[in-house]
């Protein structure tokens, strides 16, 4: 079998409720998705998820190969863009290439990527999240009764820019939790919004009141001595990765014992999260998988010794993809289909207007002006 083509899509997922974080906000609620599909000389065709415009650049490296050759293809997709780097825009492409690779490896076995990759059991641990900065009180709650109806114990909530707030929607969404349990988990995201001293002050507020079982991404994403400094400084477990690209930069994190849940993106792939997971299991740390809707890396979670959570920041599905997995008793439950169990109806992507969600030029996406410079939560 021999990689042939590609096509590229792009399907959207209507959240139906503004979605963000502390640096910024969609108000209409929908966000693009990037479909990739591979095709094969044996007709097979692979599904990959996520943006993937530097295609045209990486596509080379693999175009006539055998995609059963998944790991080594993955390394000859970052040797291909070696001299310009594989960061950013060109690691989420190798991303959604190395996604639908397993999904043909799998298929081309006539089983589910979980059993490709030796997973015993089709249930993922998982934790509700719901991108909920811009909610107001009434409708964060009513989300996560339906988390809570979902079976969830543990809930990852935005902030960063007003403790009080933060406080009493924790409080909030932990009560609404407590049916499932008697001890919620709960977590804050603050998305790099604070220097190393805003962090401690900040997280040292929150817990005076609410205990947080991790907080995320308190300083920048490369400040290993920041993370240090938080994590040695609060109760709270440090939790960051989602927006590493590639093992080298976990290195420094490492180094300096500044992360104790050892994040990956979904959206960079599935060899990348088994990478990841290797180097944190060799130091005995836990693995999550971060954000992306259609969960394609849960077949992965599933099946490495250190998964802790996965976080689910949706229940429905983006628009013409049918996903063979069910949330039930929080968390992410496989199906047998082959490959990752992702549908596409191209009829119904064709019919789809084009709705700017990300590419908006304010949003999640857009690091505020003063983030980090506050000296009054809020400002």
């Amino acid at each position: 079998m021999k990689i042939t083509g590609f096509t590229s899509l792009s399907t959207v997922h209507d959240w139906g409720r503004p979605v963000g974080d502390v640096n910024g906000v969609i108000t209409g609620g929908v966000t693009e998705v990037g479909v990739l599909l591979l095709h094969t000389d044996a007709g097979l065709t692979g599904v990959g998820l996520g943006a993937h415009g530097d295609i045209g650049r990486v596509f080379p490296a693999i175009e006539g190969e055998d995609p059963r050759a998944v790991i080594a293809l993955y390394d000859r997709m970052l040797a291909h863009v070696f001299k310009t780097g594989h960061a950013g825009a060109t690691f989420g492409t190798i991303g959604a290439v190395d996604m639908a690779l397993w999904d043909l490896k799998a298929k081309m076995a006539d089983e589910p990527l979980w059993r490709t990759l030796g997973a015993r059991d089709r249930f993922v641990p998982a934790y509700a999240s719901g991108l909920d900065i811009a909610l107001g009180d009434e409708e964060l709650l009513a989300l996560y009764e339906r988390y809570a109806d979902h079976g969830f114990t543990s809930a990852k909530l935005k902030g960063g820019l007003d403790a009080e707030t933060d406080i009493a929607r924790l409080k909030g969404v932990s009560d609404v939790l407590r049916r499932n349990t008697p001890r919620p988990a709960l977590m804050l995201d603050a998305n790099e919004a604070w220097n190393r001293k805003q962090a401690v002050r900040y997280v040292s507020e929150v817990e005076a009141q609410v205990p947080l079982t991790w907080i995320e991404e308190p300083v920048r994403r490369w400040d290993a001595e920041g993370h240090a400094v938080v994590g040695r400084s609060v109760k709270a477990s440090i939790a960051t990765g989602e927006n590493l690209v590639g093992l080298e930069q976990y290195g420094p994190l490492l180094a300096a014992n500044a992360v104790d849940v050892v994040q990956a993106g979904m959206i960079w792939g599935i060899t990348h999260f088994l990478r990841v997971s290797a180097v944190a299991h060799a130091r005995d740390l836990p693995v999550s998988p971060v954000g992306y809707n259609g969960n394609p890396v849960a077949h992965a979670a599933a099946a490495v010794p250190n998964h802790l959570t996965t976080e689910v920041q949706d229940l429905a599905f983006p628009v013409g993809l049918a996903v063979d997995q069910t949330i039930a008793d929080g968390g992410i439950v496989l199906g047998d289909s082959p490959g990752l169990g992702i549908t596409v109806d191209l009829d119904a992507i064709a019919a789809l207007d084009e709705t700017p969600g990300w590419r908006l030029p304010a949003g999640p996406h857009v690091r505020p002006e003063r983030a980090g410079l506050r000296l009054v939560p809020g400002q």
